[in-house]
């Protein structure tokens, strides 16, 4: 496997901050200085800021996330989600939500898991619900059900239900960034309330806000069926 794969998994960090790592020079493989895109095995004698990288426990963690923390791994971020779950082994964010929104968030160290649930091509659902600041007609849902273009991308058919005068539940399969806002937007609606509710098969029944918990192991088993 590639050595930020391997980081990864061992739940040191990121792919993409692993090549920080190997710049300033904090990765050795087998007695010399890592280079980006390595390829690597676990036998190797790999070595980070001198002790040896071993492959933690696989951690699974659903977080019912509140307004105004960054879905970001930046420790120089102010109120960034690893700061704020604060827990104590390495685990990264699978996905985003923006700092306005709430709700679920999939949090983990294993990275492979991590990138079939985000690979595009799978259409993985994530379910939300959504107010806005004004009643809406029946037009609207359907509308941006069928799929609509925003910023010359066209998002791809999806599932709406009415709530309420300004409240819906809307299913997609994609990950444009702030994808509901700006499909709302287009129409002359601003969102005020936006919630995560699932992940594929992860849901938020039960989590209060702010806090979190493991992933059972059927959770688990479920998930790799439907993204493996």
């Amino acid at each position: 496997m590639r050595i930020g794969k391997l980081m990864s998994n061992a739940g040191i960090c990121s792919r993409r901050e692993t090549n920080n790592l190997i710049e300033a020079g904090r990765i050795v493989v087998n007695g010399e200085l890592c280079t980006p895109g390595k390829w690597v095995e676990w036998d190797d004698e790999i070595l980070f800021d001198g002790e040896p990288v071993k492959k933690q426990d696989d951690i699974y963690i659903l977080l019912n996330k509140p307004p105004g923390i960054l879905c970001s791994t930046d420790a120089s971020l102010k109120d960034n989600i690893i700061d704020y779950l604060s827990y104590p082994a390495y685990v990264f964010p699978v996905g985003r939500l923006d700092k306005e929104s709430e709700g679920l968030m999939f949090m983990t160290n294993d990275g492979e898991l991590a990138n079939n649930v985000l690979r595009a091509e799978y259409e993985h659902e994530k379910e939300y619900v959504v107010t806005v600041d004004k009643p809406f007609d029946d037009g609207f849902l359907e509308t941006i059900a069928g799929g609509v273009e925003i910023f010359g991308i066209q998002t791809r058919p999806c599932e709406v239900t009415r709530i309420d005068d300004t409240t819906f539940n809307i299913i997609l399969s994609q990950g444009i960034n702030r994808q509901i806002r700006k499909m709302c937007k287009k129409f002359g609606y601003n969102v005020i309330k936006l919630k995560r509710v699932r992940i594929v098969n992860l849901k938020i029944d039960g989590l209060e806000s702010d806090k979190w918990r493991h992933i059972t192991d059927d959770e688990i088993k479920e998930l790799r069926a439907i993204v493996d």
